[in-house]
């Protein structure tokens, strides 16, 4: 089918009149979570919601005001060492998906500011390089320990440990339960309702790498972010391709009721969510949309991902600059080299930055690994390959941008 001949889907006509109605009515989902059942670790005082901070709307502020929102900036979300200011980073991502879950949790009649600061914290433990540096990184932790790393857990992390801001469980867990990565037609949610439960998931997550694809968000909330996670990305990452000259056309792509553009997928994705959840204690897409969404996702990984090199110059690739800077890190730390970036750069900055980590605290309880975990993956793609030219100066020259003005020798 040709991408002119599919349609911009709309409302169901009955389910568009319920939406008004209720709406009228002043009705929410029944499904929906309430700011009154917010839970915190803490019982801070201050944290109690008021009618101008709502409960949900505290952590946004929360997560926007953390030093780690900052670096979404300089994160790659598909293509690395290239300088172009039309491509989305990961700032922008999680703003995309914020757009999208909110526009579909309105519909739906859910809590947005919830949806809201899920969305906006679900990446905030992502590393520098995207998924590859993720893998990279993982890989690095696991020979050393057997344990995993995972930037849906690191998030976690980032929000509940290393910031200690007090953010609820709800969106901690939706931020845990994020990774679109898994499709599913029908979300129902799942069952973490205290933080005991929450943190013995995190250590099933880092334990067993299999345990991350049986997550389920425990709110509609969560559910709704998670999907529209896919939805922001998988029509925008084709349009960086095309703006990157990775892609030549959109018509590399097969679809037959999702559309092949991402102001098309969007839509459409969004209409036949509405159209098979409303009302209900799920969120669903009818079996064509969800068939669609599968093979366009596949596609992006036969076309895009798997094609995007991730070779600085000469040969040296990502991984091994990630194995380099680990090792030289972790054996700074365990010898105690207080001029090391590790110290200078993270243990001290975390201890200025933190309300809850001290140096002595951090380093003392904390395994060596985690703490290289925890500064690698706090790294923006520039910062990570300007400490590395610094480390290894006789390989500075291999790291080269695709730079703004490259196509105009």
């Amino acid at each position: 089918m040709s991408k002119d001949s599919i349609p911009y889907l709309t409302i169901d006509p009955a389910i568009e009149e319920q939406i008004r109605t209720d709406r009228e009515a002043g009705r929410m989902s029944p499904y929906r979570f309430r700011d009154e059942d917010v839970a915190r670790r803490e019982p801070n005082p201050h944290d109690t919601a008021t009618i101008a901070r709502p409960a949900f709307a505290r952590d946004i502020e929360k997560i926007v005001n953390m030093p780690a929102y900052n670096r979404y900036a300089g994160k790659t979300q598909v293509f690395s060492f290239v300088e172009n200011d039309d491509i989305c980073r990961r700032g922008l991502h999680v703003q995309l998906v914020s757009r999208v879950a909110r526009g579909i949790g309105r519909l739906l009649g859910l809590n947005c500011d919830l949806i809201e600061a899920i969305a906006l914290g679900h990446d905030l433990g992502h590393t520098p390089f995207g998924h590859a540096g993720e893998r990279f990184l993982s890989r690095c932790y696991h020979e050393r320990t057997d344990r995993y790393f995972n930037h849906n857990v690191h998030s976690v992390r980032v929000l509940d440990q290393l910031y200690r801001r007090n953010v609820s469980l709800q969106t901690l867990d939706g931020v845990l339960c994020h990774n679109g990565e898994f499709a599913q037609q029908e979300l129902k949610r799942g069952h973490v309702g205290t933080f005991e439960a929450l943190d013995a998931l995190v250590e099933e997550c880092t334990a067993d790498e299999q345990v991350i694809s049986t997550l389920r968000p425990s709110t509609l909330e969560g559910c709704v972010v998670r999907v529209a996670d896919m939805i922001a990305y998988v029509g925008k990452d084709r349009q960086d391709a095309m703006d990157m000259g990775a892609l030549a056309s959109l018509d590399e792509f097969d679809s037959t009721v999702m559309g092949k553009a991402n102001a098309q997928i969007i839509n459409n994705l969004t209409a036949d969510i509405v159209n098979e959840s409303y009302g209900r204690d799920r969120i669903a897409m009818s079996e064509a949309m969800f068939n669609d969404l599968k093979r366009a996702k596949r596609q992006n990984y036969e076309i895009i991902y798997n094609k995007e090199g991730l070779a600085a110059s000469d040969g040296i690739t990502v991984g091994e600059m990630f194995e380099e800077v680990y090792e030289k890190l972790l054996r700074d730390l365990t010898e105690g080299r207080e001029e090391s970036a590790i110290f200078r750069h993270h243990i001290d900055y975390l201890a200025r930055k933190s309300r809850s980590i001290t140096r002595e605290r951090y380093v003392g309880a904390t395994e060596p690994n985690q703490i290289v975990v925890d500064y690698i993956a706090s790294m923006t793609d520039s910062y990570f390959m300007a400490l590395y030219a610094h480390l290894f100066p006789e390989h500075a020259t291999q790291i080269q941008l695709r730079g703004y003005c490259a196509d105009l020798h």
